[in-house]
């Protein structure tokens, strides 16, 4: 009897372990039977534990009404890489520039991979997933999952108008997890039609109540290469998180607008080993040369943008831009951008309004022209590294505010650069505050870089008291308040620096 009372107590100690490790849906995102779905929605679960993802099993979406397999997600692929790969001596620049074609490549008509320019094919075996019309594809992650609730990442561009679909999810892709085997228990409709194409106002929502989901989606829609401003499109990007890897390219004459600056956050976990550039093809030194993947939101080839109101952020360290920019004419007010070495990388002209920068060393870099007008400006190391060409002036800072969070954060830096260096990069602060900054003011230069153009003038604490410059280093001139008037008025001039007409 004894045994026996023993023997059921066990199992239902075991019955309940078991019920526990059993990890259940608590709410689905889209519902099931949803209608009115934007076609870029993400697919949310809220679970009643907190996620494991697996490493096996897929999720997969089908057609309603055909059956037909629409997108799969194998979870047995690694998203990406983990380890930097390997220098490859070899390298060369491409031998013609980089072409932007302007065409519908998409994950349904070309396969993840494919070389856009003379590099060679990618044959590691990573998550792959073509971006706005980029081939090559970025690494991506199928699952990403906080606390309870896990968001599912369809590949790109995968789903029609006016479709039903239904999701399956096999056992393994959640820890604890049975998965979805009924055609019935996770399906929803997408929106009858897309925006009017006359319509140039557009809405971005991450609950799904705007004309999209998420920034990309916005993105796709609009054509490339807009010729006039009167053209141009407008998306208004409501408040909440949109954890999504932005890349657009070929985009003229459209204004991005979040609702607020704090309440509008883009971002994602991104970095130059996740996604690296390609090992045959050397980067960064030459116009034309192979896109960088590396950044968490890229405009690439792009002019005439405006940026409104919004967070920008990687969630990775390392070479890991919270924006990349490569265009003319972009302008870019009360942004806040926070990435790491390097947070903001900027190729072509730019003005910066009241933008807020973080990082953690060389924290700017770029080739320029751009134009900071009362920014913020953080760093654990040098704060930049200037690359431009006798081509076009450099960085240009007026009134800005630069606060270095070690002792490390001088302002900038010009070392030997694998056998290259900068000998036009300039770097200008007028009336500018500097907290916690070394007095040398600037870190090392290499013998070439000695004849950069590194000005300053009425440089001062928060407390409007002038800074002492009598430490800083000879290639840094001070500038008169008289003898340089005429160079100080047209360094304040943003037309003249930036070339705008």
């Amino acid at each position: 009897m004894k045994r026996t009372i023993l023997l059921t107590i066990a199992l239902v100690v075991n019955i309940i372990c078991v019920c526990h490790a059993q990890n259940s849906i608590v709410r689905m995102f889209p519902e099931n039977g949803a209608a009115e779905v934007n076609i870029d929605t993400h697919l949310t679960l809220t679970m009643s534990d907190d996620v494991v993802i697996g490493q096996s099993g897929s999720v997969s979406v089908y057609d309603a009404k055909t059956g037909k397999l629409v997108d799969r997600l194998d979870m047995s692929i690694p998203a990406g890489p983990t380890e930097s790969q390997p220098n490859n001596p070899a390298a060369q620049y491409t031998p013609v520039p980089y072409i932007y074609k302007s065409q519908h490549i998409t994950n349904r008509n070309t396969k993840p991979g494919t070389p856009s320019g003379v590099n060679a094919w990618d044959r590691s075996r990573y998550q792959l997933d073509i971006i706005g019309g980029f081939s090559d594809g970025f690494h991506f992650y199928p699952i990403i999952a906080h606390g309870k609730q896990l968001t599912i990442y369809l590949h790109h561009n995968m789903l029609d108008y006016n479709h039903e679909y239904y999701v399956i999810i096999d056992k393994g892709v959640v820890g604890g997890f049975d998965g979805i085997k009924s055609k019935k228990t996770w399906r929803f409709r997408t929106k009858k039609k897309a925006p009017d194409s006359n319509r140039r106002q557009l809405t971005v929502s991450a609950d799904g109540k705007g004309d999209f989901s998420t920034v990309q989606g916005a993105m796709d829609f609009i054509p490339d290469s807009i010729a006039t401003a009167q053209d141009g499109y407008h998306v208004i990007v409501k408040n909440g998180e949109y954890e999504e890897l932005v890349y657009f390219r070929n985009k003229r004459f459209v204004t991005i607008e979040g609702e607020s600056r704090d309440g509008v956050l883009i971002h994602y976990p991104n970095n130059e080993v996740f996604n690296p550039h390609p090992s045959d093809i050397k980067t960064n030194e030459v116009r034309g040369t192979f896109p960088s993947r590396r950044a968490a939101f890229a405009a690439d080839n792009c002019s005439d943008l405006t940026f409104r109101n919004l967070t920008v952020k990687t969630d990775c360290k390392g070479q890991a831009e919270g924006l990349l920019v490569n265009g003319e004419r972009n302008y870019f007010e009360n942004i806040h951008i926070i990435g790491d070495g390097d947070a903001l990388q900027a190729n072509g002209s730019c003005y910066w309004q009241n933008c807020r920068i973080d990082g953690g060393g060389d924290t700017i870099l770029g080739r320029g022209p751009s134009f900071f007008n009362h920014c913020t400006i953080t760093s654990y190391g040098p704060f930049m590294w200037i690359r431009n060409t006798e081509a076009n002036h450099g960085n240009i800072f007026i009134d800005c505010h630069f606060k270095g969070m070690s002792d490390k954060a001088v302002l900038g830096r010009l070392p030997n650069n694998h056998g290259k260096n900068y000998p036009h990069a300039e770097c200008v602060l007028l009336n500018c505050t500097l907290e916690n900054i070394p007095s040398s003011g600037w870190g090392k230069i290499g013998d070439e870089s000695k004849t950069a153009t590194l000005l300053e003038f009425n440089s001062h604490d928060t407390d409007g008291n002038p800074i002492d410059t009598s430490g800083r280093i000879p290639e840094m001139r001070q500038l008169h308040p008289i003898h340089d008037a005429h160079l100080i008025g047209n360094y304040s001039d943003s037309h003249w620096v930036l070339d705008w007409e």
